[in-house]
């Protein structure tokens, strides 16, 4: 295997991690107006991801100074073509994470709103957007001779409008209703009492929504892009989605969430693999497409990138383990002050 093929795959876990761990930190956000019916619930959820969810983001930090870094013809034809859906997820993200800091900051429930408004809008919009970006990525965008993206004639605001087809929309649509339901599991499997029982109730209706739209969109994908492993993930990907919520319903959250890491990993891996070897499609000529060959660094720094990465990956991954060890108690009413705000 080469050394642009193993970053591929180095960009492809670190998405895929990122997705699994900041996935169930957007449906703890979104879960907030369904399942916080006063101050002190919303104070459990969110105290649920509080010592994790900052950890949770740097890994997209990562993997897009990996992309920079490995593929970087693949990054700017992105970052431009892509530029007001990503700015769009950055503004929302920064929301979410000032949200989570200045929340307890004051004792008005005005204030509180404002800040629960920007969790739940901080954690739904990238949870769309990011479906929105991968399923085009997928799907191939109009790239010219000079992997330019070609949008409609209104800047930036035509780019956006071109990701959003029907197939961009349903992956958006996907990753919304699945990290929901990944996030409704988490709360299951981190609380206790009434707010477990609803999350589970409800992570029961929203997974069925998230199977019926994932299935359509798995079918679609492997009908534009078939390979037996595309094929074989999708399944896996679809069987423990279904596994999980069935381990939710018997109340078994743990092994309903173990499912759930196991169906966005293969979910996610199943686009990449129907992506490869391309890295950004073109939909004007095939031969405009970005691929790992030419739109890779060269050799020597792949190499050098290679090296760190070979001592780095391990300690993140051994201190994440440990952060989520000493984290892992469950998260009851009573374990919130009264008097705290």
């Amino acid at each position: 295997m080469q050394l642009n093929e193993i970053w591929f795959v180095i960009v492809a876990f670190l998405f895929v991690g990122y997705f699994v761990l900041d996935g169930f930190d957007f449906g703890v956000g979104m879960s907030l107006p369904f399942l916080g019916k006063d101050d002190t619930d919303r104070r459990v959820l969110i105290n649920t991801i509080g010592p994790v969810w900052d950890l949770n983001e740097t890994w997209v930090i990562v993997a897009g100074a990996s992309l920079f870094a490995a593929f970087p013809e693949w990054y700017a034809s992105l970052f431009s073509g892509f530029y007001l859906a990503l700015f769009l997820m950055l503004m929302a993200l920064i929301a979410r994470g000032v949200a989570f800091e200045y929340r307890g900051k004051g004792n008005s429930a005005k204030w509180k709103k404002t800040f629960d408004a920007m969790i739940v809008a901080g954690s739904a919009i990238p949870a769309l957007l990011w479906g929105v970006a991968f399923a085009n990525i997928v799907h191939g965008v109009p790239l010219n001779a000079d992997h330019i993206f070609v949008g409609y004639d209104i800047p930036l605001i035509g780019n956006l409008l071109v990701l959003l087809n029907p197939y961009g929309l349903l992956g958006g649509l996907v990753t919304l209703t699945l990290f929901f339901t990944h996030g409704l599991i988490f709360i299951s499997l981190k609380t206790d009492g009434e707010i477990k029982e609803r999350a589970s109730i409800l992570a029961t209706k929203v997974g069925a929504v998230a199977t019926l739209l994932a299935a359509v969109f798995l079918v679609w994908t492997l009908i534009d892009n078939f390979s037996i492993a595309g094929l074989a993930l999708s399944a896996i990907a679809a069987v423990s989605l279904i596994a999980a919520l069935v381990m939710n319903f018997v109340k078994r959250e743990g092994i309903a969430f173990s499912l759930m890491v196991v169906t966005i990993i293969t979910a996610i891996s199943s686009l990449f693999v129907a992506l490869f070897p391309n890295v950004l499609p073109s939909t004007i000529d095939e031969a405009f497409s970005l691929t790992i060959e030419n739109a890779s660094s060269s050799g020597y720094t792949l190499q050098v990138m290679s090296w760190v990465a070979l001592f780095m990956v391990p300690l993140v991954l051994a201190y994440q383990t440990w952060t989520y060890w000493v984290f892992r108690k469950r998260i009851r009413r009573e374990n919130i002050p009264a008097n705290a705000h």
